[in-house]
């Protein structure tokens, strides 16, 4: 078997370069043509072994198909669709060649699906496996969506369901909590964490809504992604906006499952803080809400809306939960 530091940096690159397009690769820079009308939008997330993924979670396609997904979906959560992605790799020499390989072959399966390439990137010796990506997109400059817009009134709408990928991510590290889940239910969370699918889909259809068309005027609309859990995205919009929400516990959906393996609390757990479902939370006028909701059908959901102040109230119609106030202590976040 092949290792890194058998064939060092130039022969990885050599055998990463067939997942690039001819003649993309070679010079110190990408060139990416964007229409004129276009903004370009870029980000960057870094994994890292034993924080991001691990051998025991996922394989080394799910690690680069998980690597795309978390980009795209930041893209998704601006609006902007991608057009290309560089790599950034720290690589123990120790590493298999073949681990590598199949990183880009789960990275380019994803990217597969929405038509983007990947268009350089870097390697480096690294005691621990990280990989960094950053992905371009462009948006139309008119239709860019961004955590600061939310308006008081705003209903907050959430896509796809929430908790899905924190209850495959359980399964994948205590595998004796699947005793009451069936195989086809077990394989549904599982791979909700290790192939999770930015929701770039909703963009045209939240497009296509005719308040957006010419000559009227682009309503705000504030939004980011789920990965950091549902309570972590509203708590952002909602501090960036300078205003506060109430969202109603019974409105978050959830995986069907949950209700005969998972307690309430337990549920809610998952959905606000768990993380990673990769969702679109977006805050927009309530009559663009429940049109767009209309349009996506059991796609999405009205959960909430936005209130002056600056709290985030969870709050249960059906009177079984007190209100909470979410804060971001009960969400995951690094060095702490």
């Amino acid at each position: 078997m092949t290792k890194v530091q058998d064939i060092g940096e130039q022969g990885v690159l050599a055998k990463l370069q067939r997942f690039c397009p001819p003649g993309m690769i070679g010079d110190d820079a990408a060139v990416l043509l964007t229409a004129p009308d276009k903004s370009l939008v870029v980000t960057t997330d870094v994994l890292v072994d034993g924080v991001h993924f691990s051998n025991v979670t996922t394989s080394p396609e799910d690690a680069g198909w998980r690597a795309v997904a978390a980009n795209l979906s930041d893209l998704a959560a601006m609006g902007a669709f991608p057009i290309g992605i560089t790599v950034g790799l720290g690589l123990p020499g120790e590493l298999m060649v073949s681990w590598v390989e199949r990183l880009y072959q789960g990275m380019t399966e994803c990217l597969q699906k929405y038509n983007t390439v990947i268009v350089g990137g870097d390697i480096v010796r690294s005691p621990v496996t990280t990989i960094s990506i950053t992905a371009f997109g462009q948006v139309d400059p008119q239709k860019i969506i961004r955590r600061d817009a939310a308006q008081v009134g705003d209903a907050i709408v959430v896509t796809g369901v929430h908790g899905a990928s924190h209850a495959g991510l359980q399964l994948l590290l205590h595998p004796e909590l699947k005793q009451n889940l069936t195989d086809a239910e077990q394989r549904i969370f599982i791979t909700a964490h290790q192939r999770p699918q930015p929701r770039l889909d909703v963009l045209p259809t939240l497009w296509e809504i005719p308040t957006f068309y010419p000559p009227s005027p682009h309503p705000s609309i504030a939004g980011m992604d789920s990965s950091d859990g549902l309570a972590d995205a509203i708590l952002q919009i909602c501090h960036t906006s300078g205003v506060g929400a109430v969202l109603e516990a019974s409105q978050i959906p959830l995986p069907a499952t949950f209700s005969h393996w998972l307690t309430p609390d337990q549920a809610l757990e998952y959905a606000l803080y768990g993380g990673e479902d990769f969702e679109l939370v977006l805050c927009l006028p309530e009559v663009i809400a429940h049109t767009l909701v209309t349009k996506l059908g059991d796609r999405a959901a009205i959960v909430g809306t936005i209130t002056t102040g600056s709290q985030v109230i969870l709050h249960d119609q059906q009177k079984k939960l007190p209100d909470q106030v979410l804060t971001l202590s009960r969400g995951f976040q690094h060095f702490t």
